[in-house]
C-alpha cells in the first residue's frame, strides 16, 4: 500500500483531546502520537508558510477586537499542525521580575537570566515586592477563548514555576547564598510563590474548557540539579504535590515541564503524582532512553533533541522523527515534540517536516 503525502495526511487532520489525554494518563495507543509542545516562538513565521498568517489589527484597534485576532491565528496553528490543544491563560498572574539583558537576534527579542540579577535580595525586598493580588485574577479569557475553539479541541493553561519564580526573583546567586544565610527568607519566599500558583492552576483546573494544566518548572542544568536535591525536596516539591493536588481535585492531568538533568530527583517527581513529564536533552538522557526507564510510570513528552532540530537536513529530521515514533509511542504514554520549546531560532522547515511525519506515521512508524 503505498504511504501518503504527510501533506496530505495534514490535511485530514481534526483537534480531538480524547489522543492528548489518552497518552498523559497512560491509557494505551491512541490512533496515533500526539503533539506537544510548552509553547512556540515560530507561530507568524509558520502560519506564513502555511498560507494562513493574517493581518493583525492596528495596536489602537479595541481590546477585544486583538484578542479574538491572536486567539484565531493561534488556534490556525495549533489545527493546522495536528496539536489538539490550545494555550490559553487567565490576565493578571504573574511574579515580574526585571534587570535582565535582552538582546535582538534575526529572529527577534530574546531575553537572558543572569546569575547575578536579582529584584529581591532581603526582608524589606520582600515585604515591598507587589505580590499578585489573586482576587484580580481574571480567568475570563478562558471562557471566552471558547468560542473560537474547533469541537473536539480543549486548552491547556500554564505557569511558570515554583522554583523558577523564587530563582529569577531571588537571582541564582542569591538563592544559593540565601539557602544557608537567611532559609526563613528562602522558605517564606517558596510559599510565597507557591501558594499562589495552586490557587491560579487549581481554579484554571475547574473550567470545562481546560483539558490539562501545565507548569514550568525548570529544575537543573545538563550535569545537576540548580539546587540540591534536599533543597528541592524542602522546598519545592511539597508545593509540586500541592499543586498536583489542587488540578486532580477537578479531573484534569498536570504535566510538568522540567528542564535539566533531573535523575537524582526523578522518583520525587513520580512521587509528586505529576501525569507527565516533558523536556528531554540527548546529552542528559535521550528520551527513549527515559520512556524504556520510567514509561511504566510517568508519560514522557517531546523529546527531539534542540541540537538535531536545528541543525539536521529535512531527510535527517524525517529520519530521526520515525526514529522516535519507532522507539517512544508504542504502548502509549509519550507525545512527539521538541526536547525543550519550538524557540525562534528553531528552522520552520524542520519543525513542520516532524510534525508531518508524526501525522503520516501513526504509532508505530
Amino acid at each position: 500500500m503505498a504511504r501518503r503525502s504527510p501533506r496530505s495526511v495534514r490535511a485530514e487532520q481534526r483537534p480531538d483531546f480524547a489522543r492528548l489525554e489518552k497518552a498523559l494518563c497512560r491509557q494505551g495507543e491512541p490512533d496515533r502520537a500526539p503533539f506537544y509542545e510548552l509553547f512556540s516562538n515560530i507561530q507568524p513565521e509558520v502560519l506564513k508558510a502555511i498560507g494562513q498568517l493574517e493581518e493583525a489589527p492596528p495596536p489602537d484597534a479595541p481590546a477585544d477586537a486583538r484578542e479574538a485576532h491572536a486567539w484565531r491565528q493561534h488556534i490556525a496553528y495549533q489545527v493546522a499542525l495536528g496539536y489538539d490543544y490550545a494555550n490559553c491563560g487567565a490576565y493578571g498572574f504573574g511574579f515580574p521580575h526585571g534587570g535582565n539583558p535582552r538582546a535582538m537576534t534575526a529572529q527577534g527579542e530574546r531575553a537572558y537570566f543572569l546569575a547575578s540579577s536579582h529584584t529581591i535580595a532581603s526582608r524589606a525586598d520582600f515585604e515591598r515586592y507587589p505580590w499578585p493580588d489573586m482576587a484580580r485574577v481574571d480567568y475570563s479569557p478562558l471562557e471566552r477563548i471558547r468560542a473560537f475553539l474547533p469541537d473536539g479541541m480543549k486548552v491547556i493553561p500554564g505557569s511558570s514555576g515554583v522554583l523558577e519564580n523564587v530563582m529569577w526573583l531571588l537571582g541564582y546567586e542569591g538563592i544559593s547564598y540565601l539557602l544557608y544565610e537567611d532559609e526563613a527568607l528562602v522558605r517564606d519566599m517558596f510559599d510565597a510563590v507557591g501558594a499562589r500558583i495552586v490557587e491560579y492552576l487549581g481554579k484554571a483546573a475547574a473550567l470545562d474548557v481546560v483539558g490539562a494544566v501545565q507548569l514550568g518548572d525548570d529544575l537543573g542544568f545538563r550535569t545537576q540539579t540548580l539546587i540540591s536535591p534536599a533543597a528541592l525536596r524542602e522546598f519545592v516539591f511539597p508545593w509540586h504535590k500541592r499543586i498536583v493536588e489542587a488540578v486532580h481535585a477537578h479531573g484534569k492531568p498536570a504535566i510538568l515541564h522540567a528542564c535539566g538533568n533531573v535523575a537524582e530527583v526523578m522518583e520525587d517527581i513520580i512521587a509528586c503524582g505529576w501525569e507527565a513529564k516533558h523536556s528531554f536533552e540527548d546529552a542528559i538522557e535521550p528520551v527513549w532512553e527515559a520512556k524504556a526507564r520510567w514509561g511504566d510510570r510517568i508519560a514522557l513528552l517531546g523529546g527531539f533533541d534542540m541540537d538535531k532540530l536545528c541543525r539536521m537536513s529535512v531527510p535527517e529530521v524525517r529520519r530521526h522523527t520515525r526514529f522516535l515514533i519507532e522507539r517512544c509511542a508504542p504502548g502509549g504514554g509519550w507525545a512527539l515534540g521538541t526536547g525543550n520549546s519550538v524557540a525562534n531560532y528553531v528552522p520552520v522547515e524542520n519543525f513542520l517536516a516532524m510534525l508531518e511525519e508524526g501525522l503520516a506515521a501513526g504509532c508505530r512508524g
